[in-house]
């Protein structure tokens, strides 16, 4: 995620509650939000690959993932 990204969407919800969006400024946003939303989903899935639980013995546990 860039910031200039965060600042597109930014700019369109301001825009949007200021005076309304336009129909291709509303694709823009849905584009840029789901942009944005699989960044945060892929920043946090390589966060997670990092973490560990400790139990009380000490014991290091890799977090897995949960199955569907």
């Amino acid at each position: 995620m860039t910031s200039e990204l965060i600042e597109k969407i930014n700019v369109l919800a301001r825009k949007s509650r200021a005076e309304g969006l336009t129909p291709e400024e509303k694709e823009e946003q849905a584009k840029l939000r789901q942009q944005y939303i699989a960044g945060f989903r892929q920043g946090m899935a390589n966060t997670l690959e990092n973490v560990y639980i400790v139990d009380e013995e000490g014991n290091k546990k890799k977090v897995e993932r949960k199955k569907k």
